[in-house]
């Protein structure tokens, strides 16, 4: 009996069919019903509703991440000051010995420091004496410096008064003159020596009794030269050949321009309005030709440091000139 009632109950249940599909290719579309198919409605392969939800969902997104950078940019400013800087000297970056850099400098960053041209050649000439122009514009048009700027002339008896600085006087760079070409059509090239900026950064002076071994015995006998001990208050700069004494034919003759040095009351930068850095003109009236020279030039103070060789220099600079 109860295998007739079972056969019953499996006999009244209904028998389920299972059917596979194999999946089809989607329905190729045109272009324009890719940009709009009006059968469902869709824009771009979404409903209108579709885009407006993640349109919405963006638009939040970006928003909070704009407030979010707002409020992290302001809270950096708060701490910054547009007068100076929060981190001086020793504990910058930067630090408290300031590098000696040199113009005019090739355009190509890339390329080594190096001054090459042909002397004949007036397009080779023009490109190092553009060079200088335009680095000079400063210095000798005022309407290229911020408004409001107070220059006044300066020595050693009269430094700057309180927001005044103090002019360069391009007029006292002998030879190194636009009207001269910068010597570069004679052979005879100038260059530009100046310190980089450090805030508050004050030169220690050498003494006449405390001159280093080391500096060249030409420099030595012209700050001993100087009778005023206010004008023995400079950041001295020497520049020399680089090379084996017994390959040197001759001494490499260097003139400079004003003087010597950076004098002492162009310092310290405390980011005056207007402020220029001094200037020393390097000419070299006769330097040799058709065979490249290489020039190293220093600055000399107690507090700047000094690390030669081509690579992590400190204190100097280091160029090759060839002139054809």
């Amino acid at each position: 009996y109860s295998a007739i009632m079972s056969d019953r109950k499996r006999s009244s249940q209904p028998r389920v069919v299972r059917t596979y599909e194999f999946p089809t290719k989607p329905e190729k579309q045109t272009l324009g019903q890719y940009l709009y198919n009006s059968r469902d409605g869709k824009i771009l392969g979404r409903t209108a509703t579709a885009w407006g939800q993640l349109m919405l969902f963006y638009a939040a997104f970006y928003t909070v991440l704009a407030a979010l950078f707002a409020i992290c940019m302001q809270g950096l400013l708060v701490t910054l000051n547009h007068e100076y800087p929060k981190w001086q000297l020793e504990q910058s970056i930067i630090g408290s010995s300031p590098g000696l850099s040199f113009r005019p400098m090739p355009e190509d960053v890339e390329q080594v420091a190096a001054i090459q041209y042909v002397a004949a050649n007036k397009t080779d000439v023009a490109i190092w004496t553009d060079l200088i122009n335009t680095f000079l514009e400063p210095y000798t048009d005022r309407t290229k410096l911020p408004p409001g700027t107070e220059q006044v002339i300066c020595d050693f008896n009269s430094p700057p008064a309180a927001g005044k600085v103090c002019a360069v006087d391009v007029s006292k760079l002998g030879t190194c003159t636009a009207a001269e070409n910068f010597g570069y059509n004679r052979s005879a090239p100038c260059i530009f020596l100046k310190l980089n900026r450090i805030y508050d950064w004050v030169p220690d002076y050498y003494d006449v009794d405390d001159l280093p071994d080391e500096m060249p015995s030409d420099l030595i006998d012209y700050i001993k030269g100087l009778t005023s001990e206010q004008e023995r208050k400079q950041v001295w700069v020497s520049c020399q050949e680089l090379g084996s004494a017994a390959n040197k034919t001759e001494v490499l003759e260097v003139q400079y321009s004003p003087s010597r040095g950076f004098p002492s009351y162009y310092y310290p930068y405390l980011n005056q309005q207007g402020y220029l850095s001094p200037l020393v003109a390097v000419h070299f009236p006769r330097p040799p030709t058709k065979t490249p020279i290489t020039i190293e030039c220093r600055a000399w103070a107690k507090n700047i440091l000094y690390r030669g060789g081509t690579r992590d220099r400190r204190g100097s600079l280091q160029f090759t000139m060839r002139i054809d």
